[in-house]
């Protein structure tokens, strides 16, 4: 299901393609979160036209609402939300971590609390991937423990032995279901400790995944430490598998992992910092909110060619933000998701013409000017 059609001579970026039924994947790309089953005030439309070729869903909230009921009545997700290409569902592991959810993280698996309504649920490594059948994800990821950063080594290499136990009891399930044309990814933890990343590295590919995660990270280490994990880890990790960084998404972060082998990214930095009133340009990140753009009838981003930077002013978008308008917040989303999109296409361009590195050292340099 995934080619490795090409690696660049003087990094360890790479170029290539998942196959799925439902739709090629050229690698490297960037996800955009669509954890409701929607990508926050983008059309499927949107999306279409902008050729994102996956989307993300997440078990958890998903499971909470609307419900796995509804969505079964539907068909599944693709019908339920009239998306057609694939999707990649998150196990929900994360989520009960960053939400603060009053949990017991046990062997069996993890009871925690809604934070909606703060009615109780258990999730186990066979229950997700059970969830995710119903939902007919193209990629799974299994239910993994995820810990906070600093954390302990004896509270990571716990997290680590038992990532692994679920690991196994999700391969196991995953067959069991006999899925064809489906990915399992296994996620890699150990937090910011080299050796137990190597160490849970190396027991998940005896489990043997369609493509590996890194999870875990950007969790509030600084940028520096998670390139250094990206790099310890990735070496360890099979080279004819994708290898996907989770919840990575500034510009200048999935450029540095690329350049370490990364193949997958995704974030809701793109949409929630639209939401907030910041644009990435190729100039580094706009907050059109401020007063300078009062009188600023320049696009978003001068080398953009999105609708926004076609039709739209900074001056106008600002306006908008600043009266509580609704379009502000599309607009700006927009963007951001093209501009990633966007950069992903360039990325792909240069490490097949083998200039990536040249392009970094340009980008970078602009970017962060």
């Amino acid at each position: 299901m995934f080619e490795l059609l090409k690696k660049d001579k003087l990094t360890e970026s790479r170029l290539g393609e998942i196959v799925l039924d439902r739709g090629v994947i050229q690698t490297p790309c960037f996800m955009p979160v669509g954890t409701l089953a929607t990508v926050k005030t983008l059309t499927n439309e949107d999306l279409e036209n902008m050729d994102a070729r996956i989307i993300l869903g997440n078990v958890y909230h998903l499971l909470l609402r609307p419900g796995l009921e509804v969505i079964k009545k539907a068909g599944n997700l693709h019908k339920f939300m009239s998306w057609d290409r694939p999707i990649l569902t998150d196990s929900g592991g994360y989520q009960v971590f960053s939400l603060s959810l009053l949990r017991k993280v046990k062997d069996r698996g993890v009871e925690f609390q809604s934070h909606i309504d703060g009615n109780k649920f258990l999730l186990t490594p066979e229950e997700v991937i059970s969830i995710q059948t119903v939902l007919d994800s193209d990629i799974l990821m299994p239910l993994d423990e995820c810990v906070s950063y600093p954390s302990t080594k004896d509270k990571s290499e716990e997290a680590v032995k038992r990532t692994v136990l679920w690991a196994k009891r999700s391969k196991d399930m995953f067959l069991k279901k006999k899925f064809k044309n489906k990915m399992l990814f296994g996620i890699v933890q150990g937090s910011t400790y080299s050796d137990l990343r190597q160490e849970c590295a190396q027991e998940l590919q005896k489990i043997d995944f369609d493509g590996y995660s890194l999870g875990g990270l950007s969790v509030g280490e600084p940028s520096q430490l998670l390139y250094n994990m990206v790099e310890q880890t990735v070496k360890y990790l099979p080279i004819e598998k994708p290898r996907y960084l989770m919840g990575v998404g500034l510009p200048e972060d999935i450029i540095e992992c690329v350049d370490r082998g990364v193949d997958m990214f995704d974030c809701v930095v793109p949409t929630r910092y639209g939401r907030n009133g910041t644009a990435f340009t190729s100039e580094g990140k706009l907050t059109i909110r401020n007063n300078p753009y009062r009188f600023d009838l320049a696009p978003l981003d001068k080398e953009c060619d999105c609708f926004v930077c076609r039709r739209y002013t900074r001056a106008y978008i600002r306006h908008l933000f600043n009266t509580n308008e609704i379009l502000a917040l599309r607009l700006t989303s927009f963007h951001n998701v093209y501009f990633y999109l966007k950069l992903m296409q360039r990325i792909r361009d240069h490490i097949k013409h083998g200039t990536f590195t040249g392009f970094k050292k340009e980008f970078l340099s602009k970017y962060n000017q």
